[in-house]
């Protein structure tokens, strides 16, 4: 089946087997709704965008506590739909209006996002958009949404094509200073990890400590002067 067959299958089965339960986002380049089977009442996450969907491809079938499972992925003419599991929880963005995190809480959070990136970063994919929205809270897990700025990463290609991300917390290659890639993910970590901390950018308060030492390391200008993969990361917050 081609890939517009596909995209053509899957508008027809969203049609026929569910219904839209909630819009949770809108913006210019796509939607976000909570949508329900009919039969089994079983609810999803139904994801409409416009751009490059090759990661959420790449995640079909994939099983990680901290990424979501992602059922179906389709394109066509860059337009995207994507059915996902529907993650109960609270952001890390909503928790944080109430306190900060502790030192320990945001060692665990963070590793646990390093295992949600060693995963993309082994398919050769760069996230490019982690913040406190894009973490859910579920018991014990953090888990680590929303693919729609992600893409491959290209060795060939000098810079990236299309300048996505959220400002503070996108890493200066993001700019146009140069192609994203996995250490991109550090840059924009070590930001959340001083947010989750101190509620503020690291250029205006660093975090204290052993930890403001690392998330000095991860927002280097410089992205090789970073560290060199996720996992290091997590050695060094252990």
């Amino acid at each position: 089946m081609g890939v517009a067959a596909i995209y053509a299958w899957l508008s027809q089965q969203l049609d026929r087997e569910f219904e839209e339960f909630r819009l949770l986002k809108e913006s210019p380049r796509g939607s976000v709704e909570l949508i329900r089977h009919r039969q089994s009442g079983k609810q999803f996450i139904l994801r409409r965008f416009t751009g490059n969907g090759e990661v959420y491809r790449k995640l079909l079938d994939c099983s990680c506590p901290c990424l979501p499972l992602i059922y179906e992925a389709a394109e066509r003419d860059g337009e995207n739909i994507v059915i996902e599991e529907y993650i109960q929880g609270d952001t890390l963005d909503f928790l944080l209006q109430g306190a900060l995190c502790s030192p320990a809480e945001t060692r665990q959070i963070v590793r646990q996002l390093c295992q949600a990136l060693w995963v993309l970063h082994s398919m050769a994919a760069v996230h490019r958009d982690i913040k406190p929205e894009n973490v859910i809270l579920r018991g014990n897990d953090a888990v680590l949404i929303d693919f729609d700025a992600a893409r491959l990463h290209k060795p060939e290609t000098e810079a990236d094509t299309q300048i996505l991300g959220t400002t503070g917390f996108a890493a200066p290659e993001q700019y146009g200073l140069g192609q994203s890639d996995t250490r991109t993910d550090i840059y924009s970590l070590g930001v959340l990890m001083n947010v989750m901390l101190t509620g503020q950018h690291p250029s205006k308060k660093l975090a204290e400590g052993r930890l403001g030492r690392v998330i000095q390391r991860c927002t280097q200008v410089n992205p090789a002067k970073r560290y060199k993969d996720v996992m290091n990361l997590a050695e060094a917050l252990s």
